[in-house]
């Protein structure tokens, strides 16, 4: 009996092996987020024409190292006033819940030995809804972080990140829907399985454009950057919060850019099957056939950051309820239509 629950927990894996790809995945995302901030300032810096952080190590590859040192190094500050329990729960749920969610997406397979490797910590029949749920609790980090701290900045932006997280995250829900329907399944390994032949963003072009959009306001990504906007609220939930605590926020943002980019990659764009189905090409593992749809993903969302300007308010939320989820509603019905009368 414990044998089978921990095949299905874990996958079948030993428990080292369970170990081993835990702590990857923990030094991949850290070093993940560490050089998007870097790849973040390099593209705003051509997008705006000036240069971009190029003084600490060859090329500034360095300049994630000294902003961390410069994080650990700062006084842990906070008002004096403020819940000093939830103060620290704010930053640790926004960091724990970023990295907990890519426990289950896939990144490919391979057969070693004849042991089959899943590039994965653990695998679930249900593993989107799995993610969107731990995804959720991103929110609670949020509006923890802006209650805690006892200053109205950070509240209002505590309540703008409630309302904009619940909102969306219908909408992102919504246009997942179709590729489940498409694939029959929740099952990440199955849904990239079933783009053998053909991606579901040539299938649902419509429903990846409606999660690419709520991608962003789940993110908190310019032009959805409401919870933060830095000229009204002066940071937002996050304004109290100085040194590693800060940092725990900032990494919740960008491994969530990860974790978005990794589900559309999953869904829309045939996750590791390669981008050309042709013999050359062959000898490219999976993994990096993933990795690079989700590069290109990132690059885009950091483009988009850079071009557009922020939206008022009252214009994310209507946009958000009565265009994203309208819309969404109407892909699912389109699409259910369809394989109902082709079955």
């Amino acid at each position: 009996m414990i044998a089978s629950f921990w095949t299905a927990l874990v996958g079948g894996d030993f428990w080292w092996v369970l170990v081993l790809k835990s702590a990857f995945l923990v030094l991949f995302l850290a070093t993940a987020f560490a050089y998007l901030t870097l790849a973040e300032r390099k593209v705003s810096a051509r997008i705006q024409l000036r240069y971009g952080p190029n003084r600490v190590g060859p090329f500034g590859l360095l300049q994630p190292a000294a902003d961390g040192i410069k994080l650990f190094f700062k006084e842990n500050a906070g008002p004096s006033n403020r819940d000093r329990i939830l103060f620290f729960v704010g930053p640790s749920l926004a960091g724990a819940a970023a990295m907990l969610a890519y426990a289950f997406i896939p990144l490919g397979t391979n057969s070693w030995f004849g042991y089959q490797f899943h590039w994965d910590i653990t695998h679930a029949n249900v593993g989107l809804l799995v993610i969107l749920g731990v995804t959720s609790l991103g929110v609670y980090s949020l509006f923890l972080g802006g209650w805690s701290a006892n200053s109205k900045y950070s509240l209002l932006g505590g309540l703008r990140s409630s309302a904009q997280l619940i909102s969306y995250e219908m909408a992102v829900a919504f246009a997942l829907i179709g590729a489940v329907i498409l694939a029959g399944s929740l099952d990440l390994e199955q849904i990239v399985g079933s783009q053998q032949h053909l991606w579901f963003i040539v299938l649902q072009p419509l429903a990846f454009i409606l999660y690419f959009i709520g991608a962003f306001a789940e993110t908190n990504r310019l032009p959805f950057d409401l919870p933060e906007a830095e000229t009204e609220l002066v940071g937002g939930y996050h304004t109290e919060y100085s040194s590693m605590r800060f940092g725990l926020y900032f990494l919740g943002e960008y491994v969530n850019m990860v974790t978005v980019c990794s589900i559309a990659t999953a869904l829309f764009l045939g996750g590791w099957l390669p981008l050309l189905p042709f013999h050359p090409f062959d000898w490219i593992p999976g993994p990096f056939w993933f990795l690079g749809k989700v590069i290109a993903l990132l690059f885009i969302m950091m483009w988009v950051r850079w071009t557009l300007p922020r939206l008022r308010y009252d214009r994310l939320m209507n946009f958000g309820w009565k265009v994203l989820l309208p819309l969404g509603l109407l892909n699912i019905v389109i699409t259910g239509a369809i394989v109902a009368v082709r079955a």
